[in-house]
């Protein structure tokens, strides 16, 4: 009888310690899980295969006679710099622009001269969520993009969305980094959000956020990119469809960042192609 009691004694303490051991090392696994895309996306450039896959842009000089940089307050208290083009009409329609791995530099202000152009009377702002640090080489890049805090880039973005104006129809886009920003951005616009395109950007996982979109989403994605892959697309689309938002996908065969005409993942067919689809998506819904 005392080996039985001795034996359930033991039994109920063994029991006892490994539910204490579950629970200790719970909150680490939740805190890691808590990160949110954004950081998701920065984390990879951690990773020496992903840093690899982004070779150095060739130099490019890009000298524009209607952009201007353009400084406005931020909500931290401080101030941002971005690149202008003002529409030749006043208008509230604004197409926020975000850069890609790089920065802000002269190939993403030569693109959104380019959209400028292309989209008709919009405003168009390109915002510098690395605060006036430009990369030229991936090792920078990769440093750049690990060190942007969250709630500064969130500051960035929402002053441009005040400097706009409280009557801007608020339209974004953005590669690869840019990419998952250019759809926070459309979620922090709110009301004033009217459409939303991302090249190869990490999807929000957080369908309660994504119930807060008010425009829908057209997202350009590579079959080849081993980072933001189809599985994730598929999961971004039953996402958005459980949200009950709209998606727009289209996947080409290319690798990340196919757009980028500098870089050897370079896809200019591919790349003309997801052009087109972000034009024919954005026109009407910046009328």
């Amino acid at each position: 009888m005392k080996k039985l009691s001795l034996f359930l004694t033991l039994t109920l303490f063994t029991v006892f310690a490994f539910g204490q051991t579950k629970k200790v090392a719970m909150p680490t696994a939740m805190v890691c899980c808590a990160k949110s895309s954004t950081q998701q996306f920065a984390m990879l450039a951690s990773s020496k295969k992903f840093v690899l896959s982004h070779s150095a842009p060739k130099p490019f000089y890009f000298q524009s006679s209607i952009g201007k940089p353009v400084t406005y307050k931020t909500p931290d208290g401080t101030t941002s710099t971005a690149y202008e083009l003002k529409a030749k009409t006043p208008t509230n329609n604004y197409l926020l622009v975000v850069h890609e791995y790089w920065g802000l530099n002269d190939y993403i202000k030569k693109e959104s001269e380019r959209l400028y152009n292309d989209l008709g009377n919009v405003n168009v702002i390109a915002l510098d969520l690395y605060d006036g640090k430009v990369a030229t080489t991936r090792e920078d890049a990769g440093k750049f993009m690990q060190a942007v805090k969250e709630d500064r880039a969130q500051a960035i973005i929402k002053g441009a969305i005040e400097y706009a104006g409280p009557k801007a129809r608020i339209a974004t886009i953005g590669w690869c980094f840019g990419g998952g920003w250019s759809l926070q951005a459309s979620i922090m616009a709110g009301k004033q959000d009217v459409a939303c395109v991302m090249y190869y950007g990490m999807p929000e996982k957080s369908i309660d956020r994504l119930k807060t979109l008010n425009a829908d989403v057209l997202g350009n994605f590579a079959n080849k990119d081993q980072w933001i892959n189809p599985k994730v697309v598929a999961q971004f689309e039953a996402d958005m469809k459980t949200a009950g938002k709209k998606l727009y996908v289209h996947e080409f065969d290319a690798d990340h960042a196919f757009a980028n005409p500098s870089g050897t993942a370079s896809n200019p067919e591919a790349a003309k192609q997801a052009y087109a689809y972000t034009i024919e998506f954005l026109k009407p819904r910046l009328k």
